[in-house]
């Protein structure tokens, strides 16, 4: 329940695009942005183009996805991952009795391990989605605590213009879990400000998400280094040495959240060679 100044003051947010991209070598990362029509057949090119590359895992980021209530196209999303045939997510009006069953109706574009990342950020259908993904996909949940805002709302009109703003409906799980308002809680807790991560999305843009979870390799000694009579090891730590004379240099951003995945994949990919 949420009591608004007044229709038009009801907040409005910029749709955000979705974001892709592959990560070292054969992990696919989706940052699935506003769950919309344009969202979705960006998606539906990207996971075709991870087929072509042989991506055999992926990380479905749900950290940008606030504010989506529209749970039919948030379904259109979920089909993408879960089996055919199988209900995705319900929409129960608990006063009225009444379920609207969400089911998938083709078969998955995408067949492998995945991961999702979620926070106070990940909210309406996007929490949906990861709750059918965990389900369906065993996917395995890291970050924060959803939003818990995975309901449908109703507007009353109140007195002197104000509105009235009700959750009418709740969604819940395929396991029967209610999604409101208490939310998802993740399988790996990891903590990220909002702020960083608000960062590190605008940067992506220009130099992907690589550069945030892959820390860059100290300088070594090299035959070349021998040959023209230097050292990079050294000239590392003068230079280091030397902006400490300077202004302290701010540390790189870093996605924590993101890393955590990658590093599951790698260990879980490490076990099954064994």
């Amino acid at each position: 329940m949420k009591l608004l100044p007044n229709r038009e003051s009801a907040p409005t947010e910029a749709p955000t695009p979705l974001y892709s991209e592959i990560l070292d070598g054969h992990i696919g990362y989706l940052r699935l942005g506003s769950l919309n029509s344009a969202s979705l057949q960006a998606m539906d090119k990207s996971l075709g183009n991870f087929a072509g590359k042989k991506v055999d895992a992926l990380v479905v980021d749900l950290r940008a996805s606030s504010g989506t209530n529209d749970f039919a196209v948030a379904a259109e999303f979920a089909k993408r991952f879960c089996p055919k045939g199988k209900p995705l997510f319900t929409l129960r009006k608990p006063v009225a009795r009444q379920d609207r069953v969400f089911n998938s109706d083709r078969d998955p574009a995408f067949h492998g391990l995945i991961m999702v990342l979620a926070d106070g950020d990940t909210a309406g259908g996007a929490e949906a989605v990861a709750a059918a993904l965990r389900v369906y996909d065993k996917a395995l949940l890291v970050g924060q605590p959803s939003a818990g805002r995975a309901a449908e709302y109703s507007d009353l009109a109140l007195p002197g213009g104000k509105i009235l703003r009700v959750a009418v409906a709740e969604m819940v799980s395929p396991e029967g879990h209610s999604l409101f308002p208490d939310g998802i809680k993740p399988d790996l807790p990891v903590e990220m400000s909002i702020a960083d991560k608000l960062q590190i999305f605008q940067l992506s843009g220009e130099k992907g998400m690589g550069p945030f979870v892959y820390q860059a390799g100290r300088p070594h000694m090299n035959e070349a280094a021998l040959l023209a009579g230097t050292n990079p090891e050294v000239e590392a730590v003068e230079a280091a040495q030397q902006r400490r004379g300077h202004a302290p240099e701010k540390p790189p951003a870093h996605d924590p959240v993101l890393q955590r995945a990658l590093d599951v994949v790698t260990s879980l990919e490490i076990y099954q060679k064994r």
